[in-house]
Order: C-alpha cells, then sequence, then structure tokens
C-alpha cells in the first residue's frame, strides 16, 4: 500500500522586509516541494511590505494577515493557529531558501521517527564585512553536533501535534524565543534530526551598531529567559581578568593574556582562513581581515555583556525574581508562571505529549 503524503504548511511572520521580499518570496516559489498552505503574518509593516505580500498571496493561495504590533512569537502561534497540515515548516522573511529546502525537511519525517527536522543557515558573503563577521559568530555545518544543535526557527519542521498539545512560541519573549521552544520540545520528549542540507541564507548586519544591537537583544533576551548564566558569567570573568591583567602592567602577564587573546579568536580566524580558501580569496585579504574579526568578537561580547543584565532586571519586574522560579521552565507560553501544583500534576504543555503515536515510539 501506498502511503500518504505528508500535508505540509509553511508559516512566517514579516515586518517592514521590503528590500528583501521579492528575493524571498521568489526563493518560496520555487521550491521542489510546493507547501500545501502557506500563513504570513504582517506585524505592521509600513514601508510596503503589506502591499506586496498581499499581491502575491492573490496569486500563491497564501493566507496573509495584518497584524499591528504582534512580535514574531505571537505571529507564528497565530501562523499555525490558520493551517491544518501534519507538518508546520518555519522560516524567516528576508532569508532566500535553496530550491529543495522543504523537500529536505520534509523527507525527514516519512519514516515517522522525527518530530522536528533542523535544518541549517548560512550567511550571504558578498564582501570583506560580511565574511569577517560571519566568520566571527556563525559556525559551519562541520561544526555542528546534531546532538546538541538547537535549531534557529529560519529553518525547521515539526508535527503539528505538538503545537496543538501545547508546545508553543512563548509570546512572553521577544528574541531567544526559538530557543527556548526547542528546549521545551526537548523536555518533553520531542525527536530531532539535522538536515544540514536544507539551507536557506540570510544577510548579516550591514554595520558594527546594528551588529551590536542584535547582540545586546540576543543576551538580553538570554537573561529574560533564564538562560545560560554560566556561559555569561564565564564572559565577565573572562574580560574582568583580562582588564585586570592589563592594569598589573606586567610584562609576563600581559604576554599570557595576548596569548589567551589569540586562542579566544583563534577559531573564527582559522574559520575565515578556511572558507577563504574555498573561495579563491587571495591569502593576504584574508589575514588582512583578522583585525576586524576580533574586534567583531569584542563588540559582540561587550554588548551581549550590557544586554544581560538589562534582561534579568526585565525578569525581575516581570515575574518577581531570578533563579529556576521564574525561568523557561517554569513560564508557560503566555507569560504565566506555573504554579507548584501544576507541576506535579505534570499539566504544563511542556511536559505533555502529542497523541500521534510518537509516544509510543518511545516506551
Amino acid at each position: 500500500m501506498v502511503s500518504r503524503p505528508l500535508s505540509v504548511a509553511l508559516i512566517a511572520t514579516v515586518l517592514n522586509e521590503q528590500p528583501r521580499l521579492a528575493t524571498w518570496l521568489a526563493a518560496l516559489d520555487a521550491q521542489t516541494r510546493v507547501p500545501d498552505e502557506i500563513a504570513i503574518i504582517d506585524g505592521g509593516s509600513v514601508d510596503g511590505t503589506w502591499e506586496c505580500l498581499q499581491d502575491w498571496a492573490s496569486r500563491s493561495g497564501a493566507v496573509v494577515r495584518r497584524c499591528p504590533g504582534a512580535g514574531i512569537p505571537e505571529g507564528r502561534n497565530l501562523a499555525i493557529s490558520l493551517v491544518t497540515s501534519e507538518i508546520v515548516a518555519v522560516t524567516d522573511a528576508g532569508t532566500r531558501a535553496d530550491p529543495r529546502w522543504l523537500t529536505k525537511l520534509v523527507a525527514a519525517f516519512e519514516g515517522g521517527d522525527v518530530d522536528v527536522a533542523s535544518g541549517f543557515f548560512q550567511p550571504e558573503l558578498t564582501d570583506r564585512w560580511s565574511r569577517a563577521l560571519a566568520a566571527a559568530t556563525l559556525p559551519d555545518v562541520g561544526d555542528i553536533d546534531p546532538g546538541r544543535f538547537q535549531p534557529s526557527s529560519r529553518s525547521l519542521a515539526f508535527r503539528r501535534s505538538w503545537w496543538e498539545a501545547g508546545l508553543r512560541y512563548p509570546e512572553w519573549l521577544d528574541y531567544c524565543e526559538d530557543l527556548v521552544w526547542d528546549f521545551a520540545m526537548r523536555r518533553a520528549g520531542a525527536r530531532f534530526c539535522f538536515v544540514p542540507t536544507a539551507t536557506v541564507e540570510f544577510t548579516v548586519r550591514p554595520s558594527p551598531r546594528e551588529f551590536a544591537v542584535q547582540y545586546y537583544r540576543y543576551a538580553r533576551g538570554d537573561g529574560k529567559a533564564g538562560l545560560f548564566p554560566r556561559r555569561h558569567l564565564l564572559r565577565y570573568a573572562t574580560y574582568g581578568g583580562a582588564a585586570a591583567v592589563v592594569a598589573l602592567r606586567h610584562r609576563g602577564a600581559l604576554f599570557v593574556a595576548g596569548g589567551l587573546g589569540v586562542a579566544y579568536i583563534w577559531s573564527s580566524t582559522r574559520r575565515l582562513w578556511r572558507r577563504d580558501r574555498a573561495r579563491g580569496v587571495p591569502r593576504r585579504e584574508t589575514v588582512a581581515l583578522f583585525p576586524l574579526v576580533a574586534a567583531l568578537r569584542a563588540i559582540g561580547d561587550i554588548a551581549k555583556m550590557i544586554g544581560y543584565p538589562a534582561g534579568l532586571l526585565w525578569r525581575i519586574r516581570r515575574f518577581g525574581g531570578l533563579g529556576w522560579r521564574t525561568s523557561w521552565q517554569r513560564i508557560s507560553p503566555a507569560g504565566v508562571v506555573w504554579s507548584p501544583a501544576e507541576l506535579t500534576r505534570g499539566s504544563r504543555p511542556p511536559t505533555s505529549l502529542p497523541d500521534d503515536g510518537s509516544r509510543a515510539a518511545r516506551q
């Protein structure tokens, strides 16, 4: 008996994406696996994005809604509520998906033993700036440990039954919402599959200021959700120690600090070297970018060290304190702290499992 093909919906949110909207939509039109449903939420664009989206929807059959003020997680949840397909694929506006992106993601579900298919994302390397910033911040696919990879929602797909069971994007977050969703899914027992060839391309931030703002917001999101406290504390300790060494002005200590600094940026400069060799970039040009890579690492770290306490302060004001009690494990997607009784009963959505056969597969 020939099995019935899985139904697939594609959802996304947009906000003022006019410069890259045509490229993004053209890539969706070029997919070798045409989605059965498309739902896109506009968060209140004022640059012509909404009008272009309406025109495209009239030709593609996509469902589009305009919801001014809606954040990314709220928009994604709303978009998912508008579709009924078994598989939901998620991407970001402004990206450019490989023509076989959706085909490869959906293929991961055909065996029935996968709940989340994690695609990959690659920066568009168009000039020296983008090459340096990508090297400073973004790993190559070969650097990924599939068992520990937390996918970005710019390139993934999942079974809709998990969303129906309560595994929703956390609407109380403006950044890092996809990480919290990843952790909640893993905690609930969802089975992840890494699909490295299901790729989308995106553009990096065009200036140091925009890059710093982006990383400030990432770290602020970590503070809001209670993510990676040890990692952030280690960063403060590292830079604090380096500042103390510089203040001592001891030649031996400065030499050691310099060596540690080189070791710190080694992975990024090696990544740039490897990528540039593959692209045929002259070696001299690659080496000339090493100082910029180092500066970008420092800019990103400083932005994170400013953003993380801002997130902690937000968390105190919103939920009344810090620690596990107000971390993402204890907060519902709607932004309500779960009571101890609910935790004991196991009634919160992050610990419930969808009744689609996947529970039995794990027993």
